[in-house]
Order: structure tokens, then sequence, then C-alpha cells
């Protein structure tokens, strides 16, 4: 027998479904393992002066949509 709040999860399921929609799983990095932060830096550091990085900057600059933000 299922309990209200498992029935209720999967009638918005179900509708999201007939929407057209699906769910997804994604893994990202845990941010609070030992060494992440470490990690980021060196990564970082890696794109210093990279032109490759000043193109993609700019363009991810260029196609955001940032007017609502603040």
């Amino acid at each position: 027998m299922k309990s209200h709040v498992s029935e209720r999860v999967q009638k918005y399921r179900t509708g999201l479904r007939a929407s057209g929609l699906r769910p997804v799983q994604i893994w990202v990095p845990d941010i609070h393992r030992p060494g992440f932060a470490e990690e980021c830096r060196r990564q970082s550091q890696l794109l210093l002066n990279d032109p490759q990085e000043d193109e993609t900057v700019v363009w991810l600059a260029a196609a955001a949509d940032t007017d609502e933000w603040a």
C-alpha cells in the first residue's frame, strides 16, 4: 500500500511525463570532499592566459541572459 506522499509524488511525476519531460540523474563533484577546493584551484591555474579559455569566456558572456540578475 502506497503512502499519501508517494502517491502525490507519483501523480506529480506522471504529470511531468505527460508534459513530455523525463527524469534525469546527474552526478556532480562533492564540494565537501577533502581536496576539492585545491583541485579547483589547480585546474583554474591551468587555464590562466589560455587563448581558447579567453574566447570561451567572451562567448559565454555574450550568450548569457543576465538581464534579470541582481
